[in-house]
């Protein structure tokens, strides 16, 4: 399970880099959850799992604003200047922030133990130094990287209110209302200037889009859920290990981003940060049915 979900989610990162050849951030973050509602509701619809996420909609619309609306336009925008895999990669950061709010807001004492503590620390050094030695070295930007670890500060903050608060209402309802709450956002800024841009775009952009609304949105949500539940949702956001490193071979391989001298650096010490934080959750009780 975890290599699937960090299998799908290691793949938004390059779509995105080849949507934004012909699309704007709104057309993109609006697109792929248009797309996502679109198939996502008639199935919740279908299913019975509809009725209940409406019910829940409060918190509903609090996880589709932290997850999506803000994340999904700060790693769009944040790609214009920074390659796929360091995006990717900055995402990795998801684990030190979830222990860390666990810690401290939350008081849940296992996220204390020394081990997670230490993971944290090593991990935050890791992107210090990634971000301080491109940075001197002119290969990156400071403000889009910050772009990207607020992205991922909403995703360590989403998951636990999935878990905590919509752990009784069947996924593809929640998933489903989240994308048409966000396409809803997201249209006023979409719908005036997508016609030109799909009139101009290329078809490896268009493939892109679609691709990031039915695949690397719809199914992967499905599949992340299914892993919040089972594993809870810090070990779930561990699938960053896999996340990390199909967003870097794509990027390498497919788009010929460079080994920078800060990534050489930088990734070891994530990767150390991620292995040592891994493990500090206990699994939440989750009632049977619910998918």
């Amino acid at each position: 399970m975890f290599s699937m979900a960090g299998l799908f989610w290691g793949l938004p990162y390059f779509f995105i880099a080849l949507a934004l050849e012909s699309f704007s951030t709104p057309s993109i973050v609006f697109a792929r959850t248009f797309l996502g509602a679109l198939v996502l509701i008639p199935y919740a619809a279908i299913t019975g799992s509809l009725k209940p996420a409406l019910k829940a909609w409060p918190y509903v619309v609090l996880f589709a604003a932290i997850e999506m609306v803000g994340p999904w336009y700060l790693i769009t925008e944040a790609e214009k200047h920074i390659s796929s895999g360091l995006a990717g990669l900055l995402i990795a950061t998801v684990p030190f922030f979830a222990v860390a709010i666990l810690a401290i807001f939350l008081k849940d004492r296992k996220a204390l133990r020394p081990r997670s503590l230490t993971g944290m620390v090593i991990g935050f050094t890791g992107v210090f130094v990634l971000v301080g030695i491109d940075s001197f070295l002119g290969a990156v930007n400071p403000l889009f990287v910050m772009m990207v670890v607020l992205a991922a500060v909403g995703y360590s903050i989403a998951p636990i209110i999935a878990n905590r608060k919509l752990n009784h209402v069947p996924s593809a309802g929640v998933i489903g209302i989240s994308m048409a709450f966000v396409s809803l956002v997201y249209s006023p800024f979409a719908l005036p200037v997508i016609g030109a841009e799909l009139s101009d775009a290329t078809v490896r952009s268009i493939t892109a889009l679609v691709v990031l609304g039915l695949i690397c949105s719809a199914l992967a949500f499905v599949i992340f859920f299914m892993l919040i539940q089972e594993v809870g949702p810090v070990k779930a956001t561990l699938i960053t290990y896999v996340n990390t490193a199909v967003a870097l071979s794509l990027g390498i391989v497919f788009l010929n981003e460079p080994i920078t001298v800060g990534l050489a650096v930088g990734l070891p010490l994530i990767a150390l940060g991620l292995y040592l934080a891994g493990g500090t959750e206990r699994k939440r009780k989750i009632p049977e049915g619910v998918a």
